[in-house]
C-alpha cells in the first residue's frame, strides 16, 4: 500500500498486502478513500433494496395469494432471512480463504440477479398460484392451499437470493473499510463514521423498498415490483465493475477456518505437556502480531514446542506446531462468541416486524385520506427511525458521549448494543398492550384503530437497530483478527439468522403447545399479544446475561495495551532466566 507523508512524498507499507486491481501496490492518491467506499456500498444498497423490498411484504403474498397460514407463512419468511443471513458466513470464508472480498460480491452479486428475476417468474407465471378465494370462503378457511409444485419455484428463488445476498452483506462493509488506511489520521478519522454511514445509506435502500416496491407490488403487480428490483440488481453489478480501478484490494491471507481448527487439534494432541514458563519460549512468540494472552492457555499447547516440532524444519510445518499468533487469533474468535449468543434474541424481536406486525396492519383501518396505505409499507416507520437515529448518532449522541467520557468512540461498541436490547424489550411491550387493544376494538366494538398504532414498536425496533446493528457490526470487525474480517462479518450476520430461526421455532412451539390459538391467521381469534409478552420477558433475561458476558470483555485495543507491557517483562524473565542458567553451568564446571 503506498502512503503520503505529511510532506507529500509516497510512502510503501512494508507488509504488501494492500494492492490496486494490477497487483500493484496501492497509490492512495488515486485509490481508495470513499470515492471507492461509496461506488461498492452501492451493491450493498441494492441487496438492501431487493431483501426489504421482498420479506417486508412477502407475508401479504404467502396468506393472501398462495393462501398459506399466518404461521406458515411467517415461517418461510423467517427462515429466508435466517439462510440469508447464515450463509453470510460461507461468503465470508470464500473471500478470507480464497477469492478476496472484492471477487466474492462480483459472483454473488451476480447470483442474487438471477434470484430475483426467477422470482419476477415465479410470482406472474399463473399456474405458480392456487385458484383465486372469495373474502366468504376465506373466513371460513375454505381457501385452496398452494401445493408443493407450485412452491418450489417461489422456494428456489427465495434461496437463491438468500445464497446471492449472504455473500454481498458478509464483505461489502469489510471491503468498504479497507478503502481506508487506519494508519493515516486523517483517513482513521474517516473510518470512524463509515459504519454510521454505511447503514444510513442501506436504511435509505430499505426506506424505498418499502414505499415504493410495497405499494407497485400491491397495486399495479408482484412481478413488476420485482422486476423493478431485478434491474436495480443488475445496475449494482454493472457499477461495482467500474469501479474497480479505484479500490484497494487486501490480498486473502488463507482459510481462517483451517487455522482454527489446527489450533484445537494440536493442542488437544499435545494436552499432556505442562504449560513452558516463561511463555516467550512458545513457538514464534517473539514476532507474534497479536500480543499473548492468558485466557484460553489450554490452547497454548499448540504452540509448544517439542523436540521433534524444535528442527528448522518443523518449526515452520503449521500441522506440527501452531504459532503464537495463530493461537492468539483462535482465542479472539472464541471471546465473540458469548456476545454473540446474547445478540440472537434482538434479531428474534426484530422478526416480529417482518411478520406479525404486518399481519396485524392488515386487521387495522390503513386508510388515510382517499388512499389505503399497503400493510407492508408500514415499515417505513421502522427506517425512518433508523435514519433519524443513525443520524443522531453521528451528529448528537457520538459527540456529547466524547464530551463526557473523553473517549474517542464516544459509547463502545457493547454499549450500542446494550442499548439496543433495551429498546428492543420496550418495543415488545408496547406491541402487546396495543395488540390487545386492537383486539378488543375489533371484537368488542366491532371497529378496526388506526394501524398508525403500529408507529410505537416500529419506532422503538428501529432505534433499537440503529444501535444493535451499528454496535454489533463495529464490534465483530474491530474485535476479530485483521485477516478474518469477512469471516467475522459474516459471524455477525449469523446472529441475525440465528435469531430469525429462533423465531421460526418460537412460532412453531408456541402453536404447539397452546393448540393454535396463541397464533391464529385470524387475529382477532388469537392472542398474539401474549406471544408479544413472552419476547418481553426472554429479552429481560436475555438482557442480564449479555451485561454479565460484556462487563466480562476486554477490548482488543485495551489487550494489546495489557499485553505488551506483559510480553516486555516476560522477554525480561526469560534473559534473567538464561543468565541464571549459564552461571549456573560456569559454577558445575569449576574454574
Amino acid at each position: 500500500m503506498v502512503l503520503v507523508a505529511s510532506n507529500g512524498e509516497k510512502q510503501e507499507a512494508n507488509d504488501g498486502n494492500t494492492v490496486d486491481f494490477r497487483g500493484n501496490p496501492a497509490d492512495k492518491s488515486k485509490t481508495g478513500g470513499w470515492l471507492a467506499a461509496g461506488v461498492a456500498l452501492v451493491t450493498e444498497l441494492s441487496e438492501r433494496i431487493v431483501v426489504m423490498g421482498i420479506s417486508m411484504n412477502l407475508v401479504t403474498y404467502l396468506v393472501g395469494d398462495l393462501h398459506l397460514s399466518s404461521a406458515k407463512s411467517a415461517t418461510v419468511v423467517t427462515n429466508f432471512m435466517g439462510t440469508l443471513n447464515l450463509l453470510g458466513l460461507l461468503g465470508g470464508f470464500l473471500a478470507d480463504a480464497k477469492l478476496g472480498r472484492y471477487l466474492t460480491i462480483a459472483i454473488f452479486a451476480s447470483i442474487t440477479a438471477l434470484g430475483v428475476i426467477l422470482l419476477t417468474m415465479a410470482t406472474t407465471i399463473p399456474s405458480m398460484r392456487p385458484p383465486p378465494c372469495d373474502d366468504y370462503r376465506r373466513k371460513h378457511h375454505q381457501c385452496i392451499e398452494a401445493n408443493g409444485q407450485q412452491l418450489a419455484m417461489l422456494y428456489a428463488a427465495l434461496y437463491t437470493i438468500a445464497l446471492g445476498g449472504g455473500g454481498i452483506k458478509s464483505n461489502v462493509s469489510g471491503f468498504g473499510s479497507d478503502q481506508f488506511d487506519g494508519a493515516d489520521p486523517k483517513e482513521k478519522k474517516a473510518m470512524i463514521f463509515f459504519f454510521n454511514r454505511f447503514y444510513f445509506c442501506i436504511s435509505i435502500g430499505s426506506l424505498f423498498a418499502v414505499i415504493v416496491l410495497v405499494y407497485v407490488q400491491d397495486n399495479v403487480g408482484r412481478g413488476w415490483g420485482y422486476g423493478i428490483s431485478a434491474v436495480i440488481m443488475v445496475i449494482a453489478v454493472i457499477v461495482l465493475l467500474c469501479g474497480t480501478p479505484w479500490y484497494r484490494f487486501k490480498k486473502p491471507q488463507g482459510s481462517p477456518l483451517t487455522v482454527i481448527w489446527r489450533v484445537f487439534l494440536l493442542a488437544w494432541k499435545k494436552r499432556g505437556l505442562h504449560h513452558p514458563f516463561p511463555p516467550s519460549l512458545l513457538n514464534q512468540y517473539e514476532n507474534a502480531k497479536v500480543p499473548h494472552t492468558k485466557r484460553f492457555n489450554c490452547l497454548d499447547k499448540a504452540a509448544i514446542l517439542e523436540d521433534y516440532s524444535a528442527g528448522s524444519r518443523n518449526k515452520s510445518d503449521p500441522w506440527i506446531v501452531s504459532t503464537v499468533t495463530e493461537v492468539e487469533e483462535v482465542k479472539l474468535v472464541l471471546k465473540l462468541i458469548p456476545v454473540w449468543s446474547t445478540c440472537i434474541l434482538f434479531w428474534t424481536i426484530y422478526s416480529q416486524m417482518t411478520t406479525f406486525t404486518v399481519e396485524q396492519a392488515t386487521f387495522m383501518n390503513r386508510k388515510l385520506g382517499s388512499v389505503t396505505i399497503p400493510a407492508g409499507s408500514f415499515s417505513a416507520f421502522l427506517f425512518i427511525t433508523i435514519l433519524l437515529f443513525t443520524s443522531l448518532n453521528e451528529r448528537l449522541f457520538v459527540p456529547l458521549a466524547r464530551r463526557l467520557t473523553h473517549n474517542a468512540q464516544g459509547i463502545t461498541c457493547l454499549q450500542r448494543v446494550g442499548m439496543g436490547l433495551i429498546l428492543a424489550i420496550v418495543a415488545m411491550v408496547a406491541a402487546a398492550i396495543i395488540e390487545k387493544e386492537r383486539r378488543d376494538n375489533a371484537v368488542e366494538k366491532k371497529t378496526q384503530i388506526s394501524a398508525f398504532w403500529l408507529v410505537p414498536q416500529y419506532f422503538l425496533v428501529g432505534a433499537g437497530e440503529a444501535f444493535a446493528y451499528v454496535g454489533q457490526l463495529e464490534f465483530f470487525i474491530r474485535e476479530a483478527p485483521e485477516r478474518m474480517k469477512s469471516l467475522s462479518t459474516g459471524f455477525f450476520l449469523s446472529t441475525l439468522s440465528m435469531g430469525f430461526f429462533v423465531s421460526s421455532l418460537l412460532v412453531s412451539i408456541v402453536d404447539k403447545v397452546t393448540e393454535k390459538h396463541w397464533l391464529m391467521s385470524n387475529l382477532n381469534k388469537g392472542k398474539l399479544d401474549y406471544f408479544y409478552w413472552m419476547l418481553a420477558v426472554l429479552g429481560v433475561l436475555n438482557f442480564l446475561v449479555f451485561i454479565v458476558f460484556a462487563r466480562k470483555h476486554q477490548y482488543k485495543v485495551q489487550q494489546y495495551d495489557c499485553s505488551s507491557d506483559t510480553m516486555q517483562k516476560e522477554q525480561k524473565t526469560s534473559k534473567e532466566m538464561a543468565v541464571v542458567a549459564i552461571e549456573m553451568k560456569d559454577s558445575m564446571e569449576g574454574p
